[in-house]
């Protein structure tokens, strides 16, 4: 795991920037560091040694020196793909999986990115051709960020690098602000620095004579198959979970596991048979937010060890505006604050962890997914007179048991999902943007996602929309950023492109059976796992803001930052009191709408006004 940047064009006296960019991402590979200075590109690299310690340096070259790797994240079958480029004649001169990239680009171009299992963000400059070649893995567990100013193109694995470029002038991308109220991360490929965008998962990138050029090469679509047996599928889902998890022990390190009391990163635990294993809870908040019990439990019976520590209030507040520096965009999950503790916690004893992100979105575990079967009773009843209940039932008040069902019964599943977390409406977020909303709505944004799913059952299509949204933009966003920002590898076996061959054949009936999520993948996981463990209901990453945002000092401060000068700017601020004086009083639970603006205007502080 690495830290990767690069300047492309015009490069004279630049190379003070590049060392800038670096600096700005040694958390991200504190191992070492080196450069490529060319005419016209110049590259850097930050290393966090896992494979190959004593020679995996990079950048990277192949045999003429007239192409130079820079490389974020790990590739799993190098070994297979080293033994193939090496019968058609190719030289390695170390034995990391890194040079892979560089000869398997030079021998297949661009066809090299179906040929790859494993996380990465890659750029490739071949000097002859004064081309740049970058690439970003299916699922985007790797980041990739970039910009154009004038014919230059300026890249980096963090946007904080890029922000060091001086003719860059940083500027808030207010339609990523509108969108992001809705979603709660950002969304766009225009990212909340306007003018610096994200390469998208399953993309690359190519940059030549000054124009960019971005390209899809994958593209994760569902195919369940109906007439496949449970058993088969049953027996396919092991293999292939046991196949991925032995590949993503390959380390020259120790690597150990997070361990919640949930199915996902306990199958991992157990599979994996690491030594060590970590866990945080909430201190004080009780049952629902402490996992370290089960945690501890568990790794007693698999034998190993478990690192684990409660986070107090006040730590996980003065956390904040770290982890908004490290996530570099807003994101409106508190998860992320606990995550950036446990990543903390695991990087004081090993280098590596495996972790079950992708699990949920791989084989549908989210409670969310069953919602269409709560409406198939309500289906039979023809559509215009279900929008005409939804109209007459927005008008009842909110507590009006019943009222919520009513509505979403008159809504089809591309009007009324748009991932999992739908923070504000777009009326509300009308109401309390300052600036006129002129983005449009998250309906319309998913217009043409929803075009290319819509043979698939309605659960499948909620999925389909997580594996290309909300996958990429908050729990990978997050799992990467909350790892690196304490030099921590996270490896993520449920996002394999292998798992995902076999687990998109999953039809909606294995996914979503008994009354259950994942039922398929907890049926694999009781091979390994005490009932308990395999059968227990989802908790994700329980944080309690609901409650500590009503206190008194929190909620003070709160509500000076919703009222300061940059609320101001973007917001009307008496609508942001107004959802904090109901969420105090106990009227509604606003807890993830004041959540949501509070990381934005946290996230300001950070880079606008500090």
């Amino acid at each position: 795991m690495c830290g990767i940047c690069g300047i492309i064009g015009e490069t004279k006296e630049k190379a003070y920037v590049l060392e800038r960019m670096m600096k700005k991402m040694e958390h991200r590979g504190p191992d070492g560091g080196d450069t490529y200075i060319g005419d016209r590109a110049m590259l850097g690299f930050r290393r966090l040694s896992i494979i190959d310690l004593d020679a995996g340096m990079q950048p990277m070259y192949n045999e003429d020196g007239s192409m130079v790797l820079v490389f974020n994240g790990e590739i799993y079958n190098y070994q297979a793909l080293r033994q193939m480029l090496t019968q058609k004649g190719h030289q390695f001169q170390n034995d990391s999986d890194s040079e892979v990239l560089i000869h398997g680009y030079e021998e297949y171009q661009k066809d090299l990115l179906d040929k790859l299992r494993g996380m990465f963000g890659f750029a490739i400059w071949d000097e002859k051709k004064q081309r740049l070649f970058a690439a970003r893995d299916y699922f985007g567990i790797k980041p990739f960020y970039y910009t154009l100013i004038g014919d230059t193109l300026v890249f980096a694995s963090e946007i904080k690098c890029i922000l060091e470029y001086p003719e860059y002038q940083r500027k808030v991308n207010e339609k990523a602000l509108e969108q992001y109220l809705s979603f709660q991360y950002s969304v766009l490929t225009e990212t909340f620095f306007e003018g610096i965008y994200q390469l998208m998962p399953g993309h690359y990138l190519v940059y030549e004579k000054g124009e960019v050029k971005v390209s899809r090469y994958f593209d994760p679509v569902l195919l369940p198959d109906m007439h496949k047996k449970e058993a088969k599928l049953t027996a396919e889902v092991k293999k292939v979970m046991e196949q991925s998890v032995r590949k993503h022990l390959v380390s020259d390190v120790e690597v150990g596991s997070f361990l919640s009391s949930g199915v996902d990163s306990s199958m991992i635990a157990a599979i994996s048979g690491c030594k060590q294993t970590f866990t945080v809870g909430v201190a004080n908040e009780g049952s629902l937010y402490n996992e370290i019990t089960y945690a501890k439990k568990l790794a007693d019976e698999l034998k190993v060890k478990n690192h684990s520590r409660f986070i107090e209030r006040d730590e996980f507040k003065e956390a904040v505006p770290d982890v908004m520096y490290h996530l570099d965009e807003p994101l409106g999950d508190a998860s992320a604050v606990a995550l950036y503790f446990l990543a903390r916690e695991a990087s004081k004893q090993v280098k590596v962890v495996l972790s079950g992100e992708g699990a949920d979105e791989m084989f549908g575990g989210y409670n969310i997914y069953r919602e269409p079967l709560a409406l198939y009773p309500v289906s039979f009843i023809p559509k215009r007179i279900r929008r005409k209940i939804a109209v007459l039932a927005r008008r009842l008040p909110e507590h009006v048991k019943g009222r919520n069902y009513l509505i979403r019964a008159g809504h089809s599943v591309n009007e009324r999902f748009i991932g999992n977390a739908n923070i504000f409406s777009t009326a509300e977020r009308k109401k309390l943007l300052k600036r006129e909303a002129s983005g449009v709505s998250p309906r319309k944004l998913l217009k043409e996602e929803y075009k290319k799913i819509e043979h698939l059952t309605d659960s499948d299509q909620m999925q389909s929309i997580d594996i290309r949204y909300w996958l990429r933009g908050d729990i990978l966003q997050k799992a990467d950023k909350m790892s690196m920002a304490h030099s921590l590898e996270v490896r993520v076996p449920f996002l394999d492109r292998d798992v995902f061959e076999t687990a998109r054949q999953i039809p909606w009936k294995l996914k979503l059976k008994k009354h259950t999520t994942k039922y398929l993948l907890r049926k694999v996981a009781a091979d390994y796992l005490p009932d308990v463990v395999s059968h227990k209901k989802k908790l994700g990453f329980p944080i309690p803001i609901r409650n500590w945002i009503k206190e008194e000092d929190w909620f003070g401060e709160i509500r000076a930052i919703f009222t300061g000068e940059a609320a101001s700017r973007y917001f009307h601020t008496e609508y942001l009191v107004e959802l904090l004086e109901e969420h105090k009083a106990g009227k509604k639970d606003n807890s993830r709408k004041i959540w949501t603006v509070y990381a934005f205007l946290i996230w300001h502080q950070v880079y606008f006004e500090a």
